[in-house]
């Protein structure tokens, strides 16, 4: 039965916002034009990176815990992870804006994206030679300073409420699969765990949600 952990963990991060998709409230299935190409690009970038990661043994994973169906190093699960994921996420994001109309953070985003740049290009700095710790730390340092300050992103605070309020099910989905199909290299993360979560996965996670939001909000904008 374990064999089907990982996939018994996509069925349930992914069955309550399909399920809710077509409420008239948020009528999320409304919004898959412009979502799906958002998570097409997304899943391009961080398979590539996954593949990459796991071919210079940052990760691994354990295959008694996969259905054992495996491709360029990644189960098929892993795959599927950067669909269904990014598919949750936006859901999350659709009903923070439909149920918090104010964008409450909106005057804080611009100190909030400062203090979080500046850990985390702190941290990388100081811990050169974790590399997990130092890319994730470093893209992700990046790719705030241009929304931030570069695009000048005026939803920063409806992204940063709606990734905080994801981290609840980040927890628990990552927090079981970290304990049981994903294997770390801890000489290259900081070794810092939240339960049994690297605490570079938040981060990794974060970059990940900001990508396919930000991407999602522009075909919104471009009407696709």
């Amino acid at each position: 039965m374990k064999q089907f952990t990982y996939l018994l963990l996509l069925v349930f991060t992914l069955s309550y916002p399909l399920y809710k998709s077509f409420e008239d409230k948020v009528a999320y299935h409304k919004k898959w034009k412009a979502l799906f190409p958002a998570i097409l690009i997304s899943a391009v970038v961080f398979i590539a990176w996954d593949i990459w990661f796991t071919g210079i043994d940052i990760w691994n994973f354990r295959p008694e815990y996969t259905i054992g169906l495996f491709f360029c190093g990644l189960p098929l699960e892993e795959w599927l992870f950067f669909f269904i994921v990014p598919f949750s996420c936006g859901f999350i994001y659709e009903v923070m804006n439909y149920f918090v109309k104010k964008d409450v953070l909106a005057p804080y985003s611009r100190l909030i994206s400062i203090v979080l740049i500046t850990f985390l290009l702190i941290t990388a700095g100081l811990h050169p030679d974790k590399f997990y710790t130092l890319f994730t730390f470093l893209t992700l340092a990046v790719f705030l300073f241009l929304q931030q300050f570069i695009f000048k992103s005026s939803r920063m605070g409806r992204y940063y409420i709606a990734w905080a309020v994801c981290l609840i099910p980040f927890l628990v989905v990552n927090g079981i699969l970290t304990a049981t199909v994903l294997v770390y290299d801890n000489l290259e993360n900081l070794g810092v765990r939240i339960y049994t979560i690297p605490l570079e996965d938040a981060f990794y996670g974060m970059l990940q949600f900001l990508v396919v939001i930000s991407t999602y909000e522009y075909f919104k904008m471009k009407r696709l």
